[in-house]
């Protein structure tokens, strides 16, 4: 039986915070599995959150979560129904008592964008929105490895996949447009400092 939409922050983390309970180990296709088939908001919002955490300064780990993001976007643009992700990224895995202790952490911080949004200009979220920001996403996905020459600069297209993700998840149309401006932004300030 498919798991129902997840349509808070909360709940990513509340999924999340039970399959590392207990769990020696917890692979990137577990956790997909946790958001399933139709919520396509947390596909986007987790890897690119991870992105402008302190973890993207390990090297490759943008690129890395580039590849998800993009793999993800294409799939959403597509209408897909059930994401996938191949094997050799399904099966990387991380300690299940270090997803649990994260998640717990981040529960304050997911209670409060819960409630700061959610609900604003909702028809903006519908299929044809999620289909845009997919397909924003995953142009952004491609700039990831170019932004990176500008030092700090690589968070930006991160941020900005991470509030597509979360306007998707919360039905919050005034992020979508935040989204948009974000992106915009990034493109107009940061495009020639990296093309030059």
């Amino acid at each position: 039986m498919d798991k129902p939409d997840i349509t808070s922050v909360r709940e990513i983390v509340a999924r999340l915070e039970r399959r590392g309970e207990g769990a020696s180990m917890v692979s990137v296709g577990d956790m997909v599995s946790e958001f399933g088939r139709r919520s396509h908001g947390p596909f986007l919002f987790l890897p690119a959150l991870i992105g402008v955490s302190p973890l993207s300064g390990i090297p490759m780990v943008p690129a890395f979560l580039a590849i998800i993001i993009a793999l993800f976007s294409l799939q959403i643009l597509l209408g897909r129904d059930h994401l996938w992700l191949p094997d050799f990224i399904a099966k990387r895995h991380v300690n299940g008592a270090r997803v649990q202790h994260a998640m717990d952490r981040l529960t304050p911080t997911a209670q409060r964008m819960d409630r700061w949004f959610g609900g604003r200009l909702a028809h903006l979220t519908g299929p044809i929105g999620i289909r845009v920001a997919a397909l924003v996403c995953l142009v952004l996905s491609f700039t990831v490895p170019f932004f990176e020459m500008v030092p700090f600069a690589g968070i930006i297209p991160m941020m900005a996949i991470a509030v597509f993700g979360l306007a998707i998840t919360v039905r919050d149309g005034a992020l979508m447009i935040g989204g948009l401006v974000l992106t915009t932004g990034a493109v107009v300030f940061l495009g020639p400092m990296v093309l030059g």
